[in-house]
């Protein structure tokens, strides 16, 4: 099943740019003669109404998207999920933690160039997109795009004009597609036999705070209110901050106090974060801030709504957040600890 929430791929051009247009996407498939060919799998299509901007997505788009695949789950062996390219990594992040036991593939894909247009990257995706959730082989939430499936909490956009829009730097690649599609059995999540369920997510107030030199944390104290329930705080290095911020760990333990969760995450594209090893970071883990390892910022944010909607306490979300729940991040080995 493919299920169109919107995005470049499926967008037409227009005097203010591209734009979407609802129902113009199934003809644009129906004129490519490849999305008709005998050796693609079966798919049926749905489509959002009102088509999104990839922008404008919320957890309520996330629970639209991960109920549709809920209420067709049976119906189907596999889904492809169409999404704008700005928070796709954000999507298929939350709907890994909220598709719990999933046992089916569900493949995120779009393009940079709309479907369209005579150079689009659109087809290629979607073609081995719809192919590889046919298949058997991943039975989780991923992201495919210019030839890489990566696990979809793992990854991240890495540019805004280049066909190779996505990495996962703190993962191996699940598939790469040549000739043939090269699945990477060793890192693939194994089979999950209990029973498929659907977590919807509920509302929950969350904040990004990233360090920057200079910056006067004091100014950012509005934000620290008891409808804060969580902040991922965007770290240097391995998790340090400036040994100036005094401001922000007097924020910081009120915060921890009032059972506010907060998460520190590496602002470095790839490595962990491990609080302790600098001792400008020894700090954070006194005032309660949890250890985000090498999770991404938008693997943090999604997990954390995904906790707040499991009716545990601010101590139980705290020892989730540093284990690995679908694959999201490397749990530390006691060798690490030594």
């Amino acid at each position: 099943m493919i299920i169109y929430t919107g995005g470049t791929i499926g967008m037409l051009p227009s005097p203010q740019g591209y734009i979407p247009v609802a129902g113009m996407f199934t003809q644009v498939m129906q004129s490519i003669p490849a999305f008709s060919h005998a050796d693609l799998p079966e798919w049926s299509l749905l489509e959002f109404d009102p088509l999104l901007d990839s922008s404008d997505i919320t957890y309520f788009e996330w629970n639209k998207i991960g109920k549709t695949i809920s209420d067709n789950y049976e119906k189907y062996d596999g889904f492809v999920v169409l999404h704008g390219t700005d928070t796709m990594a954000y999507s298929a992040s939350a709907l890994s933690f909220m598709l719990e036991n999933l046992a089916k593939p569900v493949i995120f894909t779009g393009s940079q160039i709309p479907l369209c247009e005579l150079r689009s990257d659109g087809e290629m995706n979607l073609i081995n997109a719809i192919s590889i959730a046919a298949s058997e082989k991943v039975q989780e939430v991923c992201l495919y795009f210019d030839g890489k499936l990566l696990r979809g909490n793992r990854s991240t956009k890495m540019s805004s004009d280049r066909f190779s829009a996505f990495e996962s730097p703190n993962a191996p690649h699940l598939a790469n597609v040549g000739i043939e599609i090269n699945y990477n059995d060793n890192v693939i999540c194994s089979v999950k036999s209990a029973a498929f369920n659907f977590r919807e997510l509920v509302e929950a107030h969350i904040a990004v705070l990233k360090v920057f030199p200079g910056i006067q944390f004091e100014l950012f104290s509005g934000i620290f209110t008891k409808q804060l329930r969580g902040v991922i705080l965007e770290t240097f290095g391995a998790g340090n901050i400036p040994s100036y911020a005094t401001s922000l760990l007097s924020l910081l333990k009120t915060a921890s106090c009032n059972g506010t969760v907060i998460v520190a995450c590496s602002q470095c594209t790839q490595g962990a974060v491990n609080l302790g090893t600098y001792a400008v970071s020894r700090p954070l883990l006194d005032v309660g801030v949890v250890n985000g390892q090498d999770m991404t910022t938008e693997a943090a944010i999604t997990k954390l709504h995904y906790l707040f909607s499991c009716d545990l306490t601010s101590d139980q979300i705290k020892c989730e957040m540093e284990h690995n729940l679908r694959g999201e991040l490397t749990e530390p080995t006691l060798e690490h600890y030594a």
